[in-house]
């Protein structure tokens, strides 16, 4: 018998230099919460698993880990409302707007305080720029 292949989801592990800024930005500005932290001891680095409905995010202090200027796509629905959810919360480095793509999805993105950009897309299929 053949087994069937199957993938699952994607997780992106993205760094972190800093617990509280990133706890600022992901869980005060983009409404993740906190699924579970592990560390192999007191004093190692933090690993932080983060979700928003079904989206799931690593967070690593780890050397190596999710190197800084990463470029992540979301698909989603509700692209406007997150848009406004963000810009009403009037949050001092982040003023996400609206673009209309030539490839017609209606897309809005943020970039953490470690260089990395979330982009959001209103389509199931995103085609790379």
């Amino acid at each position: 018998m053949v087994a069937t292949i199957m993938f699952g989801r994607v997780i992106p592990v993205l760094r972190i230099f800093d617990i509280a800024k990133a706890g600022e930005f992901y869980l005060d500005y983009l409404g993740f919460h906190i699924d579970w932290d592990h560390r192999f001891d007191d004093n190692a680095p933090l690993d932080r698993q983060i979700s928003r409905g079904d989206l799931l995010l690593h967070l690593s202090e780890h050397h190596g880990d999710g190197n800084p200027g990463a470029r992540l796509r979301v698909t989603m629905r509700g692209v406007e409302a997150l848009q406004k959810e963000l810009v009403a919360k009037d949050y001092r480095y982040m003023r996400p707007g609206l673009e209309k793509t030539p490839w017609n999805t209606l897309e809005t993105g943020v970039i953490n305080r470690f260089g990395n950009l979330i982009a959001s897309a209103s389509q199931s299929w995103i085609l790379w720029r």
